[in-house]
């Protein structure tokens, strides 16, 4: 079963940011990700409007989304966010089968 990144961000230096997002695409490759929707139109229906950019990102298994995470190439791009250029919640969720179960 998939399994899939779902992230909220608010980026606070774009031109940094921009040295994290740039070096994802590779990373996602190698790992088979498909990115499922990154940024564009949203509307937040409940909650705090704190972060203004989303993401959903699909992988192969949740397994390999946890190993992408953990990955020496994801932590390296991900360092040039958390100097403060960004904030992001990232949540790693197995797919389900629908309703009906807990």
């Amino acid at each position: 079963m998939p399994g899939y990144w779902v992230a909220r961000s608010k980026i606070n230096n774009q031109e940094n940011y921009s040295k994290y997002t740039s070096a994802l695409a590779p990373i996602f490759e190698k790992w088979n990700a498909k990115v499922l929707a990154r940024g564009g139109d949203y509307k937040i229906l409940e909650g705090p409007e704190y972060f203004h950019r989303f993401v959903i990102i699909e992988f192969p298994t949740m397994q390999d989304a946890i190993d992408c995470h953990e990955s020496p190439e994801y932590k390296a791009a991900a360092a040039h966010r958390l100097d403060g250029s960004g904030e992001v919640e990232l949540v790693i969720m197995d797919a389900t089968e629908g309703f009906g179960k807990n």
